[in-house]
């Protein structure tokens, strides 16, 4: 993908190459996962609580490390700029508990939904927001955001498109300017549909998983959709899941209509209580990272539409065949000016951005001036009192005009007969 502008890139995966995965992370697996750049293993987040099953606990396991998506992300430099302060992210999924302690007193709900006895919303919901605990180095993109927790699901987290458009207008109506939906299905529906629109409308940014987290959600497609909904949709951004090598896991669906890539594969996160934390995969977490990432834009840059805000997101992205997100390159750069209000759509991911002015510019530079003029003075006065009457002791004369009438070459200066044999010059 063409890129133009002026921000510089850091590549955001290579930091995080030394932080390799220890452990296998499978819904078929043992139950538990290692984190990365950690020895401390972590119980892997369920995507939905069979009936008849025990909710989710509070994990007892801590991730006591930086996780390598906050690494890759340049999180710590992101946060010395944006926050996410004054936006609302709504988080369409199972719930999203409200006495999870690292959204404690963030979190407002649509009828039942701030409960999550799956606790895949509340995994969701801390990757977006989640703060720092004490002893815990895990953190949510946009620390300072608020929550608006909505179903998208029944409690077992048994989704259906007519639960995720519902979902996404509550969203909306509700106060959201960023919507993230993690539900991912094989055909589009006219209730999908007008639910975007109706986001569109009221200016919120819906993000959305580009492809469904397991296989087993869309098990009855044979072969497996090329579009999944409502990420297709007009107006959506649609995010990938990526590895600790900015790869797609091993078995993974794929797409076209994806516009985004961010960390998806074995990323550690907040569960429905307590301090701990579980791992996870898939489309839908990649989605959290971007509704974040959204979130932090918006907070800094509140003059830009949900429109403007997804293209900024995908004009400073890292390049790659579906671009990286970048968060920082996101909220440091604003978008080159594209008009009138009635020309700003979607345009296209290659337009061009550019850093903010700097401030401190002007003053600097009038400062050097009086600065250069005092050392040009300095440079004078030294000539004139060392240089020159060092020359004069050398028998050093000024060269003549010309060689003759006309010429118009200059002659050459007169060297001291034995200079060099001279210690002192």
């Amino acid at each position: 993908m063409a890129r133009r502008g002026t921000v510089r890139r850091v590549r955001p995966f290579a930091a995080a190459l030394a932080l390799v995965l220890t452990g296998a992370l499978s819904a078929a697996g043992t139950g538990a996962a290692t984190a990365a750049g950690s020895t401390v293993r972590l119980p892997v987040l369920p995507a939905r609580v069979d009936a008849g099953k025990p909710c989710t606990a509070g994990s007892e396991q801590r991730a006591a490390d930086v996780p390598w998506e906050q690494v890759s992300l340049q999180l710590g430099r992101t946060w010395q700029v944006a926050s996410g302060t004054g936006v609302t992210v709504g988080v369409v999924d199972t719930g999203v508990a409200a006495t999870a302690p690292a959204l404690k007193g963030r979190v407002s709900a649509v009828g039942d939904a701030g409960t999550d006895c799956v606790g895949h919303g509340t995994f969701v919901a801390g990757l977006v927001a989640a703060s720092v605990r004490d002893g815990v180095r895990f953190a949510g993109v946009a620390q300072q955001a608020r929550i608006l927790a909505v179903r998208g699901s029944d409690a077992r987290g048994a989704v259906t498109a007519e639960r995720v458009a519902a979902g996404i207008r509550a969203a909306v109506e509700g106060g959201a300017k960023v919507v993230t939906v993690s539900a991912a299905f094989g055909s589009d529906t006219a209730g999908l549909r007008s639910a975007v629109a109706l986001a569109a409308k009221k200016d919120v940014l819906v993000v959305a998983a580009a492809v469904p987290d397991e296989p087993s959600t869309a098990a009855a497609q044979s072969p497996p959709a090329r579009d999944y909904y409502p990420a297709a949709d007009d107006g959506v951004l649609s995010v990938l899941d990526v590895d600790v090598d900015g790869k797609r896991p091993t078995g993974a669906y794929t797409t076209d209509s994806a516009q985004l890539a961010a960390p998806g594969d074995g990323v550690v996160g907040i569960g429905p209580a307590k301090d701990g934390h579980y791992i996870g995969s898939g489309a839908s977490l990649a989605a959290g990272f971007a509704a974040g990432a959204a979130a932090l834009v918006r907070s800094v840059h509140p003059e830009l539409t949900a429109a403007e805000t997804a293209r900024l997101l995908r004009s400073a992205a890292y390049p790659a065949d579906v671009p990286r997100l970048d968060p920082y390159a996101a909220v440091t750069s604003v978008l080159t000016a594209t008009g009138t209000a009635a020309d700003r759509g979607d345009a296209a991911p290659g337009s061009p951005v550019r850093m903010p002015a700097d401030q401190a510019a002007g003053p600097l530079r009038r400062a050097l001036w009086p600065a250069s003029a005092g050392l040009a003075v300095i440079v004078a006065v030294v000539w004139a009192g060392l240089v020159v009457p060092h020359g004069r002791r050398l028998g050093w004369r000024p060269s003549g005009r010309s060689t003759g009438a006309g010429s118009g070459v200059a002659a050459e200066p007169a060297v001291p007969a034995g200079a060099g044999a001279d210690p002192e010059g």
